[in-house]
């Protein structure tokens, strides 16, 4: 058993109490338990909201300008330890080290989105609305948020919400997965050297005592959320239920639609690198190849033959491309579809418990290679579920309308990509389809910075998608002020209701 373990950071400074329970972090390529993790117990996130209500004091006040150059250091220190973090993320989730960068630097574009809060929260102002007085519009902070985060992504959701919450005069607390969460202690280490006051940004370990406790805190104002459905659905009900804003970004079931007109060496690439990047671990991989007839058989014989050149390792190996599942438990649980796909009637074209796997060390580690099913029909649990790993699905239509009404029956919404060369097939798709984020001829649309994430039906719960003008408008509350100042030559008591004049 390893003595390394990872704490929460409080108040600026590792927390240094004695924790009632712990849990194991695994490298996931070897299986090995690396460190122990504390879980926080009700005192603990106690602690921390209560740090961060303090700051919020002084961090609400602080001018624009000082938060800005606070947001610019830590970008800065992001960008210079951005392969440290990489490494982080790849020990803990498993990802291969390119992937991981792009991971963050994805979240640093949100931060560099939210070094421009000068612009970003703005007000309106109107002269002389009525006579002698004006009318303007600001926006202010909410005072506590919670982020509550996924494993597969460890740094960059968390950069989805708290650059902007902090630039906006907010504090944070940030519970991160229990399976790695080293990355959120790295990022806070970042914050403090960057400059930002003891009590902004915080992190809590856990499980769901903490979530609860998050959730139910009265000076906990909001709640950012990124998980399954079911959770997501969970936090967005308990949340609101406590007077809170909630955003809670849930599952998926993507779709790729590919049309026969399609260049298909590019739909190829695409469904691979989408539906096996991060092995499957993605809310926004491709999990369903709707195939129009007559590019079926093609297309599966050309994923065949990339598939078979996938290195599949560890993640901190260089020639690796595909890295192992993030725990032994949800290897088990995603390999077991395999087995339920071909009971249901499905065609087990690539067995990824075949794959070989490279690399020294990894006979325990948390593996299953890339996996093809074809001729997959909705009903089969392999359809239905969300398996989250490198599961990928075909199914076969005879028309863009069926594809069509395919994903729109899908009670995810989550994101889609049409592979075409139609310009007009492509219009029509995008405004037809009912998915929160659409791709052309892109096989995983997260949108850049300046725009906003998030789904629709149940891969949503909560009317605000994350970052972007969503984002600033969540993390902020409008206020209007009317004023009059009355020149010394008016004045005089008059008891009627004011009216416009």
């Amino acid at each position: 058993m390893t003595d390394k373990h990872i704490t929460h950071w409080i108040a600026g400074q590792t927390w240094t109490g004695t924790a009632e329970r712990r849990g194991d972090v695994y490298d996931p390529a070897t299986g090995a338990v690396t460190s122990q993790v504390d879980f926080a117990s009700i005192a603990e996130v106690d602690q921390a909201v209560g740090a961060a209500a303090a700051a919020f004091k002084t961090w609400r006040d602080a001018s624009i300008a000082k938060r800005t150059q606070v947001l610019f250091a830590f970008r800065e220190l992001l960008n210079a330890k951005r392969d440290e973090l990489a490494a982080i993320i790849v020990a803990e989730h498993g990802k291969v080290h390119s992937d991981a960068l792009g991971e963050v630097a994805r979240g640093i574009e949100v931060v560099e989105y939210a070094c421009g809060i000068p612009q970003l929260i703005k007000g309106g102002f109107t002269e002389q609305a009525s006579t002698g007085i004006d009318v303007y519009s600001i926006r202010q902070p909410l005072g506590v948020v919670g982020i509550i985060s996924p494993f597969n992504f460890p740094a960059m959701v968390p950069m989805w919400f708290f650059p902007i919450a902090i630039a906006a005069g907010n504090t944070v607390i940030v519970k991160p997965s229990e399976k790695d969460p080293s990355a959120a202690n790295f990022i806070a280490g970042l914050w403090k050297d960057a400059g930002l006051p003891d009590g902004v940004f915080n992190v809590v370990h856990g499980d769901k005592v903490a979530v609860d406790r998050l959730l139910e805190h009265p000076d906990v104002k909001s709640i950012s959320f990124v998980g399954s459905t079911p959770i997501a659905r969970y936090v967005y009900e308990t949340g609101t239920r406590y007077g809170k804003r909630v955003q809670a970004l849930g599952g998926a079931k993507n779709h790729m639609l590919v049309l026969p007109d399609a260049d298909l060496d590019l739909a190829a690439d695409a469904a691979v690198n989408a539906g096996f990047g991060a092995a499957g671990e993605r809310c926004m991989a491709v999990s369903v190849l709707v195939a129009v007839d007559p590019v079926g058989d093609e297309l599966i014989e050309k994923i065949k033959q990339r598939v078979a050149t996938l290195k599949v390792g560890p993640g901190c190996n260089g020639d690796s491309e595909m890295g192992p599942l993030v725990t032994g438990v949800h290897r088990d649980k995603v390999t077991s579809y395999l087995d339920a796909g071909v009971a249901d009637g499905a065609d087990l074209v690539i067995d990824g418990r075949k794959h070989p796997i490279s690399g020294e060390g990894t006979a325990d580690g948390f593996w299953l290679g890339p996996t093809l099913f074809d001729n997959v029909k909705p009903g089969q649990s392999i359809y239905n579920d969300e398996i989250f790993g490198p599961v990928l699905s075909v199914v076969r239509v005879f028309s863009y309308d069926e594809g069509l009404e395919l994903i729109n029956s899908n009670p995810y919404g989550n994101g889609t990509a049409l592979f075409t060369n139609d310009g007009g097939a492509a219009r029509r798709f995008q405004h037809e389809v009912e998915v929160g984020m659409v791709g052309i001829n892109v096989p995983i649309p997260v949108p850049v910075a300046y725009y906003s994430f998030g789904g629709w039906k149940a891969s949503l719960f909560g009317d605000s998608h994350a970052y972007g003008e969503d984002g600033v408008k969540f993390f902020t509350r409008g206020k209007a002020v009317t004023q009059r100042w009355l020149d010394p030559s008016h004045g005089g008591i008059n008891l009627g209701f004011p009216t416009n004049s």
